[in-house]
Protein backbone atom coordinates (compact mmCIF):
# COMPACT_ATOMS: atom_id res chain seq x y z
CA UNK A 1 0.00 0.00 0.00
CA UNK A 2 1.22 3.18 -1.01
CA UNK A 3 1.57 6.13 2.18
CA UNK A 4 -0.60 8.54 2.71
CA UNK A 5 -2.05 10.99 4.60
CA UNK A 6 -5.59 11.21 5.86
CA UNK A 7 -7.12 14.42 7.19
CA UNK A 8 -9.98 13.61 8.71
CA UNK A 9 -12.57 16.17 8.77
CA UNK A 10 -15.25 16.30 11.25
CA UNK A 11 -18.24 17.95 12.44
CA UNK A 12 -17.92 20.36 15.72
CA UNK A 13 -21.61 20.24 15.88
CA UNK A 14 -22.25 16.91 16.63
CA UNK A 15 -21.20 14.81 20.11
CA UNK A 16 -17.16 14.37 19.48
CA UNK A 17 -17.79 10.26 19.79
CA UNK A 18 -20.23 10.13 16.29
CA UNK A 19 -17.99 9.12 13.81
CA UNK A 20 -18.68 7.05 10.48
CA UNK A 21 -17.27 3.52 10.30
CA UNK A 22 -14.54 4.18 7.96
CA UNK A 23 -13.50 7.09 10.30
CA UNK A 24 -13.42 5.11 13.36
CA UNK A 25 -11.54 2.05 11.23
CA UNK A 26 -8.58 4.40 10.17
CA UNK A 27 -7.60 5.94 13.75
CA UNK A 28 -8.04 2.60 14.87
CA UNK A 29 -5.13 1.32 12.42
CA UNK A 30 -3.16 3.77 12.12
CA UNK A 31 -1.39 6.58 14.30
CA UNK A 32 -3.06 9.72 14.62
CA UNK A 33 -2.21 13.83 14.79
CA UNK A 34 -3.90 16.36 15.85
CA UNK A 35 -2.92 20.60 15.88
CA UNK A 36 -4.78 20.66 19.49
CA UNK A 37 -6.27 18.88 22.28
CA UNK A 38 -10.02 18.63 21.53
CA UNK A 39 -13.33 16.77 22.79
CA UNK A 40 -12.61 14.74 19.31
CA UNK A 41 -9.22 13.90 20.44
CA UNK A 42 -9.96 12.77 23.79
CA UNK A 43 -12.86 10.12 22.51
CA UNK A 44 -10.66 9.14 19.82
CA UNK A 45 -8.48 8.40 23.31
CA UNK A 46 -11.00 6.76 25.02
CA UNK A 47 -12.01 4.39 22.21
CA UNK A 48 -8.03 3.05 22.74
CA UNK A 49 -6.56 4.76 19.82
CA UNK A 50 -3.21 6.79 20.13
CA UNK A 51 -3.63 10.72 19.49
CA UNK A 52 -0.14 12.91 19.18
CA UNK A 53 -0.62 16.56 19.79
CA UNK A 54 1.73 18.45 17.10
CA UNK A 55 3.94 20.72 18.67
CA UNK A 56 5.42 22.75 15.68
CA UNK A 57 5.06 22.10 12.02
CA UNK A 58 2.58 20.07 10.96
CA UNK A 59 3.20 19.02 7.66
CA UNK A 60 7.02 17.53 8.56
CA UNK A 61 5.41 15.85 11.40
CA UNK A 62 3.01 14.07 9.49
CA UNK A 63 5.76 13.22 6.63
CA UNK A 64 7.99 11.70 9.49
CA UNK A 65 5.00 9.61 10.53
CA UNK A 66 4.04 8.68 7.19
CA UNK A 67 7.78 7.97 6.46
CA UNK A 68 8.03 5.29 9.75
CA UNK A 69 4.21 3.93 9.60
CA UNK A 70 3.08 4.32 6.03
CA UNK A 71 0.02 5.97 6.98
CA UNK A 72 -0.77 8.81 9.64
CA UNK A 73 -4.13 10.53 10.44
CA UNK A 74 -4.48 14.44 10.88
CA UNK A 75 -7.75 14.95 12.90
CA UNK A 76 -8.69 18.52 11.76
CA UNK A 77 -9.34 21.25 14.21
CA UNK A 78 -13.40 22.94 14.07
CA UNK A 79 -12.54 25.25 11.04
CA UNK A 80 -11.55 21.92 9.09
CA UNK A 81 -7.52 22.92 8.80
CA UNK A 82 -7.68 24.38 5.15
CA UNK A 83 -3.98 26.10 5.40
CA UNK A 84 -2.56 22.76 6.27
CA UNK A 85 -4.50 21.18 3.64
CA UNK A 86 -3.72 23.54 1.10
CA UNK A 87 0.49 23.67 2.81
CA UNK A 88 0.27 19.77 2.28
CA UNK A 89 -0.89 19.86 -1.25
CA UNK A 90 1.24 21.77 -2.72
CA UNK A 91 4.25 20.29 -0.80
CA UNK A 92 3.18 16.50 -2.62
CA UNK A 93 2.14 18.26 -5.90
CA UNK A 94 6.12 18.85 -5.95
CA UNK A 95 7.18 15.90 -4.36
CA UNK A 96 5.13 13.68 -5.15
CA UNK A 97 6.98 10.29 -4.17
CA UNK A 98 5.96 11.35 -0.54
CA UNK A 99 2.53 10.70 0.34
CA UNK A 100 -1.05 10.61 -1.10
CA UNK A 101 -3.47 12.90 0.52
CA UNK A 102 -6.65 11.96 1.61
CA UNK A 103 -9.96 13.80 2.55
CA UNK A 104 -12.25 12.04 5.02
CA UNK A 105 -15.17 13.02 6.17
CA UNK A 106 -15.91 11.33 9.90
CA UNK A 107 -18.95 13.32 10.56
CA UNK A 108 -21.04 15.99 9.00
CA UNK A 109 -23.37 18.70 9.72
CA UNK A 110 -27.21 17.82 9.84
CA UNK A 111 -29.37 20.18 8.06
CA UNK A 112 -30.28 22.83 10.63
CA UNK A 113 -26.30 22.45 12.06
CA UNK A 114 -25.73 26.57 11.94
CA UNK A 115 -28.43 27.23 14.36
CA UNK A 116 -26.75 25.59 17.10
CA UNK A 117 -24.11 28.24 15.96
CA UNK A 118 -26.64 30.89 16.38
CA UNK A 119 -27.57 29.85 20.03
CA UNK A 120 -24.16 29.56 20.64
CA UNK A 121 -23.09 32.79 20.21
CA UNK A 122 -26.30 34.61 21.23
CA UNK A 123 -25.63 32.63 24.81
CA UNK A 124 -22.38 34.49 24.57
CA UNK A 125 -23.59 37.94 24.07
CA UNK A 126 -26.28 37.88 26.87
CA UNK A 127 -23.99 35.81 29.45
CA UNK A 128 -22.07 37.61 31.99
CA UNK A 129 -19.18 39.48 29.73
CA UNK A 130 -21.40 39.41 26.87
CA UNK A 131 -22.65 42.54 25.26
CA UNK A 132 -24.30 45.80 27.44
CA UNK A 133 -27.08 46.07 25.13
CA UNK A 134 -28.07 42.44 24.68
CA UNK A 135 -28.23 42.31 28.62
CA UNK A 136 -29.91 45.08 29.21
CA UNK A 137 -33.02 44.32 26.48
CA UNK A 138 -36.62 42.57 27.82
CA UNK A 139 -39.26 41.13 25.99
CA UNK A 140 -40.93 44.82 25.75
CA UNK A 141 -37.99 46.53 24.82
CA UNK A 142 -37.29 44.09 21.96
CA UNK A 143 -40.92 44.08 20.89
CA UNK A 144 -40.68 46.98 18.35
CA UNK A 145 -37.53 45.14 16.83
CA UNK A 146 -39.58 42.11 16.02
CA UNK A 147 -42.19 44.29 14.01
CA UNK A 148 -39.76 46.29 12.05
CA UNK A 149 -37.61 42.80 11.11
CA UNK A 150 -40.86 41.27 10.21
CA UNK A 151 -41.64 44.36 7.89
CA UNK A 152 -37.92 44.26 6.20
CA UNK A 153 -38.77 40.31 5.48
CA UNK A 154 -41.84 41.27 4.08
CA UNK A 155 -40.68 44.52 1.96
CA UNK A 156 -37.92 41.75 0.55
CA UNK A 157 -40.64 39.65 -0.52
CA UNK A 158 -42.78 41.84 -2.09
CA UNK A 159 -39.55 42.81 -4.08
CA UNK A 160 -38.67 39.37 -4.93
CA UNK A 161 -35.35 39.36 -3.62
CA UNK A 162 -34.42 36.36 -2.27
CA UNK A 163 -31.02 37.43 -1.33
CA UNK A 164 -32.05 40.12 0.57
CA UNK A 165 -35.05 37.50 2.27
CA UNK A 166 -32.05 35.65 3.36
CA UNK A 167 -30.60 38.30 5.43
CA UNK A 168 -34.03 39.43 6.59
CA UNK A 169 -34.98 36.02 7.61
CA UNK A 170 -31.59 35.98 9.71
CA UNK A 171 -32.22 39.30 11.59
CA UNK A 172 -36.28 37.51 12.02
CA UNK A 173 -34.00 34.86 13.72
CA UNK A 174 -32.18 36.79 15.83
CA UNK A 175 -35.18 38.20 17.48
CA UNK A 176 -36.29 34.49 18.26
CA UNK A 177 -33.01 33.64 19.72
CA UNK A 178 -32.31 36.59 21.91
CA UNK A 179 -35.78 36.22 23.25
CA UNK A 180 -35.14 32.58 24.10
CA UNK A 181 -32.03 33.41 25.39
CA UNK A 182 -33.75 36.15 27.80
CA UNK A 183 -36.16 33.96 28.97
CA UNK A 184 -33.31 31.95 30.23
CA UNK A 185 -32.70 34.58 32.82
CA UNK A 186 -36.78 34.79 34.38
CA UNK A 187 -37.71 33.46 37.91
CA UNK A 188 -37.67 29.57 37.58
CA UNK A 189 -41.50 28.80 37.47
CA UNK A 190 -41.64 31.47 34.00
CA UNK A 191 -38.44 30.38 32.37
CA UNK A 192 -37.89 28.38 29.37
CA UNK A 193 -35.38 27.89 26.65
CA UNK A 194 -34.92 27.71 22.89
CA UNK A 195 -35.66 24.03 22.97
CA UNK A 196 -38.70 25.11 24.71
CA UNK A 197 -39.63 26.63 21.42
CA UNK A 198 -38.05 24.33 18.99
CA UNK A 199 -40.04 21.46 20.53
CA UNK A 200 -43.54 23.41 20.74
CA UNK A 201 -43.17 23.87 16.86
CA UNK A 202 -42.49 20.07 16.48
CA UNK A 203 -45.12 18.91 18.17
CA UNK A 204 -47.42 21.33 16.39
CA UNK A 205 -45.90 20.84 13.18
CA UNK A 206 -46.72 16.85 13.72
CA UNK A 207 -50.04 16.99 15.55
CA UNK A 208 -51.72 19.31 12.82
CA UNK A 209 -50.26 17.74 9.67
CA UNK A 210 -52.05 14.28 10.48
CA UNK A 211 -51.95 13.40 6.60
CA UNK A 212 -48.07 13.87 6.84
CA UNK A 213 -47.44 11.90 10.18
CA UNK A 214 -50.04 9.92 10.66
CA UNK A 215 -52.99 8.16 9.31
CA UNK A 216 -54.84 10.61 8.19
CA UNK A 217 -56.11 11.50 4.66
CA UNK A 218 -56.23 14.46 2.37
CA UNK A 219 -56.94 14.75 -0.90
CA UNK A 220 -56.79 18.60 -1.46
CA UNK A 221 -55.69 21.56 0.04
CA UNK A 222 -59.09 22.38 1.02
CA UNK A 223 -59.48 19.39 2.77
CA UNK A 224 -56.05 20.09 4.85
CA UNK A 225 -57.13 23.45 5.59
CA UNK A 226 -60.63 21.87 7.51
CA UNK A 227 -58.77 19.58 9.17
CA UNK A 228 -56.09 21.90 10.26
CA UNK A 229 -59.14 24.39 12.35
CA UNK A 230 -60.80 21.06 13.45
CA UNK A 231 -57.56 20.15 15.53
CA UNK A 232 -57.02 23.83 16.69
CA UNK A 233 -60.19 24.10 18.33
CA UNK A 234 -59.43 20.75 19.35
CA UNK A 235 -56.21 22.05 21.27
CA UNK A 236 -57.47 25.66 22.35
CA UNK A 237 -60.82 25.99 24.02
CA UNK A 238 -61.72 29.33 22.91
CA UNK A 239 -65.17 31.13 23.86
CA UNK A 240 -65.22 33.65 20.20
CA UNK A 241 -64.11 32.79 16.80
CA UNK A 242 -61.89 35.73 17.43
CA UNK A 243 -59.92 34.61 20.07
CA UNK A 244 -56.23 34.17 18.97
CA UNK A 245 -56.55 37.49 16.31
CA UNK A 246 -53.17 39.56 16.70
CA UNK A 247 -54.86 42.33 17.93
CA UNK A 248 -51.84 44.29 17.59
CA UNK A 249 -51.68 44.05 13.92
CA UNK A 250 -52.59 47.26 11.46
CA UNK A 251 -55.98 48.18 11.70
CA UNK A 252 -56.85 47.19 7.73
CA UNK A 253 -55.49 44.06 8.33
CA UNK A 254 -57.60 43.40 11.83
CA UNK A 255 -60.36 44.06 10.03
CA UNK A 256 -60.02 41.63 7.49
CA UNK A 257 -58.86 39.13 9.89
CA UNK A 258 -62.17 39.46 11.84
CA UNK A 259 -64.10 39.64 8.51
CA UNK A 260 -62.98 36.71 7.29
CA UNK A 261 -63.51 34.64 10.76
CA UNK A 262 -66.73 35.78 11.22
CA UNK A 263 -67.67 34.72 7.49
CA UNK A 264 -66.19 31.21 8.68
CA UNK A 265 -68.87 30.71 11.21
CA UNK A 266 -71.52 32.06 8.88
CA UNK A 267 -71.99 34.83 11.38
CA UNK A 268 -73.50 37.88 9.18
CA UNK A 269 -72.79 41.07 11.49
CA UNK A 270 -73.05 43.63 9.14
CA UNK A 271 -70.34 46.11 9.55
CA UNK A 272 -71.71 49.77 11.09
CA UNK A 273 -73.38 52.33 8.65
CA UNK A 274 -71.13 55.59 8.37
CA UNK A 275 -74.31 57.85 8.36
CA UNK A 276 -75.15 56.27 12.12
CA UNK A 277 -71.57 57.69 13.91
CA UNK A 278 -71.52 60.52 16.09
CA UNK A 279 -68.01 62.25 14.86
CA UNK A 280 -65.76 62.22 12.20
CA UNK A 281 -63.63 59.65 13.39
CA UNK A 282 -65.85 57.09 13.89
CA UNK A 283 -67.76 58.14 10.40
CA UNK A 284 -64.19 57.29 8.46
CA UNK A 285 -63.59 54.29 10.45
CA UNK A 286 -67.38 53.24 9.68
CA UNK A 287 -66.24 53.97 6.01
CA UNK A 288 -63.21 52.14 5.72
CA UNK A 289 -64.39 49.01 7.71
CA UNK A 290 -67.03 49.32 4.70
CA UNK A 291 -64.84 49.31 1.83
CA UNK A 292 -62.71 46.36 3.58
CA UNK A 293 -66.13 44.39 3.81
CA UNK A 294 -66.36 45.07 0.12
CA UNK A 295 -62.44 43.38 -0.49
CA UNK A 296 -63.36 40.74 1.10
CA UNK A 297 -66.30 40.33 -0.95
CA UNK A 298 -64.68 41.15 -4.17
CA UNK A 299 -61.97 37.97 -3.26
CA UNK A 300 -59.66 40.77 -2.59
CA UNK A 301 -56.28 41.67 -0.12
CA UNK A 302 -57.54 45.44 1.45
CA UNK A 303 -54.09 45.77 2.45
CA UNK A 304 -52.07 44.89 0.06
CA UNK A 305 -54.11 46.85 -2.39
CA UNK A 306 -53.75 49.82 0.04
CA UNK A 307 -50.23 49.13 -0.24
CA UNK A 308 -49.87 48.72 -3.66
CA UNK A 309 -51.50 52.31 -4.23
CA UNK A 310 -49.54 54.08 -1.71
CA UNK A 311 -46.13 53.22 -2.83
CA UNK A 312 -47.51 54.21 -6.35
CA UNK A 313 -47.84 57.40 -5.44
CA UNK A 314 -45.09 57.34 -3.20
CA UNK A 315 -43.49 56.96 -6.47
CA UNK A 316 -45.81 59.58 -7.98
CA UNK A 317 -44.14 61.77 -4.81
CA UNK A 318 -40.87 61.13 -5.77
CA UNK A 319 -40.95 62.13 -9.77
CA UNK A 320 -42.82 65.40 -9.04
CA UNK A 321 -39.66 66.31 -6.71
CA UNK A 322 -37.52 65.41 -9.17
CA UNK A 323 -39.86 67.66 -11.53
CA UNK A 324 -39.54 70.41 -9.61
CA UNK A 325 -37.26 73.75 -9.55
CA UNK A 326 -34.55 73.51 -6.92
CA UNK A 327 -34.97 76.50 -4.10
Amino acid sequence: MSARIVLLVTSPRLPAGLLTAAAWDVVRRHPVLAGAESATAAAVRAAGAEVTVVDGPATQALLDTVAAHGTAVWLAGPAGDESLARELGLRLAREPGLAELELMYGSWDPPGARLLDAVAVMDRLVSPGGDPWKRAQTHRSLARFLLEECYEAYDAISDGDTDALREELGDVLLQVVLHARLAEELPEDERWTVDDVAGGLVDKMVRRNPHVFADGRAASIEEIEASWERIKRAEKARDSVLDGIAMSQPALALAAKILERAARIGLAVPPPLADTQVDPEARLGAGLLTTVAAAREADLDPEAALRRATLAYAEAVRAAEGAAPQS
